[in-house]
């Protein structure tokens, strides 16, 4: 890991521009909010945060991917979010003074952003459309943590891996003259340890679906789908 406080990228699109939660500031608040920063790099494979660590931090996602995810009592890893460009994690450090309840590891090199719990305090208190922001993210994540919890239950494994192949293709994906081409920032077995199944369930039903002409697999790393319609059927998306 490390750290960095030239946070001059901050004023520019590189940085606080890509963060949902600044976007309806203008350039003179984003580069008062720059002067707050910190950033710090992290190599592939690193911890950002370990479960029960006590920061009091908002960490925002300026480059790469991460997981968070906890350890079931079998040992196993089960993923609970995937944090991208723009998205951040450790509010609840922020908000009240509760200790991490999830580990959050690279996927790739990560570059990101860091405000102590006081400089960001002073920061929604000054603009209150940030606070605004971050309530309507915190209420989307929950969102989509219940319906991965309800999935896990209810909804068979082909819809919730479609389910999750669209939400891949929004956040990852790029239009090619074929289809949409996914860079998938999980492995199979990430996949798995996502969506909670067996590897190999993961690969037969990829699978399935590229025999059925609706994916094609083009590495290990990257997925085009071919025929949108069909997976959102099988997503139970209208």
């Amino acid at each position: 890991m490390s750290t960095s406080c030239d946070c001059g990228h901050c004023t520019n699109d590189i940085c606080l521009h890509r963060v949902p939660i600044f976007s309806a500031l203008n350039k003179e608040e984003l580069s008062r909010i720059a002067e707050l920063i910190h950033h710090r790099s992290y190599k592939k494979g690193e911890l950002i945060v370990s479960e029960g660590d006590k920061t009091e931090s908002i960490v925002i996602m300026r480059e790469g991917s991460a997981k968070a995810f906890k350890y079931t009592t079998d040992g196993r890893e089960q993923i609970l979010y995937i944090f991208s460009e723009g998205d951040f994690f450790g509010e609840q450090n922020l908000l009240s003074h509760q200790t991490a309840t999830f580990f959050v590891e690279t996927l790739q090199d990560v570059k990101v952003c860091i405000l102590s719990k006081m400089q960001f305090q002073q920061l929604i208190h000054r603009y209150p459309e940030i606070a605004i922001k971050i309530i309507d993210e915190l209420g989307q994540r929950m969102a989509r943590l219940e319906n991965a919890l309800q999935s896990m239950g209810v909804r068979n494994v082909d819809s919730r891996l479609g389910s999750l192949l669209i939400e891949f293709e929004s956040k990852y994906g790029s239009v090619v003259p074929e289809g949409t081409l996914i860079r998938l920032p999980l492995s199979r077995e990430g996949i798995a340890n996502y969506l909670g199944i067996a590897r190999e369930t993961v690969s037969r039903k990829l699978g399935q679906l590229e025999q059925d002409g609706i994916i094609r697999s083009i590495n290990n790393k990257s997925i085009l789908v071919i025929d949108q319609e069909s997976l959102r059927a099988i997503a139970g998306i209208s």
